[in-house]
């Protein structure tokens, strides 16, 4: 459509010039004595525009033959610039290739070539990035070659020409490398020194948590770390089973640094509601109780949403959850207690742990009948030897108060069995 537009005004044009040109009558003379000369207005014009033309070309000529040393100028800058940007590549290529020796040439040559340019007096819109970037490259790579010094010189240098805002990615790269450099040294003091100068955004990047993480759990800091997993676990930065087991296990790190109840109850109410119904940290906070020698009704309010999900429970996680009503001592339990002990054992009659664990209780209530019923039920079907020999011993005590002396020694060799 342009093209066709065009092509009617051309045709317009030349009909124009036809019409004027073609019935123009003027004339123009020049009188230079003693000669006189007549031409048409039409040559006038003609050469009028082509001394028009001609002027105008040798003044472009002139001004691009006057112009050379400032192009010849530019384009060697260009290839200053080129040349560094390839520098920068062979850096990272080399740092990546593990060449550590010529990734730190090249990026000081990439810094000499910079300085080289401003000299010249050309600058860049990213010097700065280019040079903290390049630094930055150079104290990966003497990192990597065990040059400390070199290495704190470099980051040092970086960190003080990333201050633009254009170059905060940078800094903010150069301050993740050297809080990584001091968890590989094992230094998580200094590791959190770095990342806690990390602007409020970056400090809250997946990467970012788990440097903080790392270092947390280096320097004994457990609910930092705690804090840490479940900031990360909204992320998603790790699976859901995953989160759960770091969680759980830092929760028992938690739980194991209480040296008295006073602490043990700090550390169990910091615990999220969803943690402190994780069955795993549920026992092993009973087993805490049971070790300082605490209230064991307290025990039993923590077990109690366990309890409640027992029929879910794996075997050897069942039997720890015996294990710490046993450590609790089941002689203090109440009446409501033995009832939801009976429920469940009625409800899964051929579960010999459930069975067990009635027993004993029907057994400290002094209910001898059906603790001997119960318990020799459970001692036939228990898988777990320690259980099997409590039930054994705890028979052989019944058969002894009721004065049945060959129950009771069959009980007790039944017992040395297991």
């Amino acid at each position: 459509m342009r093209a066709a537009l065009w092509l009617l005004a051309l045709f317009g044009v030349a009909v124009a010039i036809a019409l004027f040109a073609g019935n123009n009558q003027g004339t123009v003379t020049v009188f230079w004595p003693p000669y006189r000369i007549d031409l048409s207005l039409n040559v006038v014009l003609l050469l009028g525009v082509a001394a028009f033309v001609l002027l105008h070309v040798a003044l472009r000529a002139l001004a691009a033959l006057f112009n050379l040393p400032r192009e010849a100028l530019r384009w060697r800058n260009q290839q200053k610039e080129r040349k560094l940007h390839g520098m920068l590549v062979d850096a990272m290529a080399h740092l990546a290739a593990g060449r550590f020796l010529r990734a730190r040439k090249s990026a000081e040559a990439m810094l000499s070539q910079e300085a080289s340019l401003r000299e010249s007096g050309v600058q860049l819109s990213q010097g700065p990035s280019l040079r903290a970037l390049a630094h930055l490259l150079a104290a990966e790579s003497a990192q990597s070659l065990q040059d400390r010094a070199g290495r704190d010189e470099h980051l040092k240098l970086s960190l003080e020409h990333a201050v633009a805002r254009e170059s905060q990615a940078v800094r903010e790269g150069s301050l993740m490398r050297a809080a990584r450099w001091a968890l590989d040294e094992r230094d998580p003091k200094m590791a959190d020194t770095w990342l806690r100068e990390l602007p409020l955004g970056a400090a809250r990047r997946t990467l970012a948590l788990r440097m903080k993480l790392k270092a947390a759990r280096l320097a004994g800091q457990t609910q930092e770390a705690l804090e840490t997993t479940r900031l990360l676990a909204k992320h998603r930065a790790f699976s859901p089973q995953a989160a759960q087991s770091i969680v759980r296990g830092l929760a028992m790190d938690l739980l194991n640094a209480a040296h008295d109840m006073a602490q043990l109850q700090r550390a169990w109410t910091s615990l999220e509601p969803s943690e402190r119904q994780m069955p795993e940290l549920a026992v092993h906070a009973a087993w805490r109780i049971a070790a300082l020698r605490g209230d064991a009704s307290l025990a039993r309010e923590w077990l109690l949403p366990v309890w409640e999900q027992q029929g879910s429970l794996d075997a050897a996680l069942k039997v720890r959850l015996v294990h710490a009503f046993e450590k609790t001592g089941l002689d203090s339990i109440d009446g409501a207690w033995l009832a939801r002990f009976e429920t469940a054992q009625r409800a899964d009659p051929r579960d010999a742990t459930l069975q067990y664990l009635a027993g004993m209780a029907c057994m400290h209530r002094h209910l001898w009948g059906k603790a001997q019923q119960l318990l020799t039920q459970a001692a036939q079907g228990l898988t777990d030897p320690g259980l099997q020999r409590q039930a054994w011993r705890a028979l052989a005590t019944l058969a002894e108060d009721r004065g049945d002396a060959a129950a009771a020694l069959n009980a007790w060799k039944q017992a040395g069995r297991g």
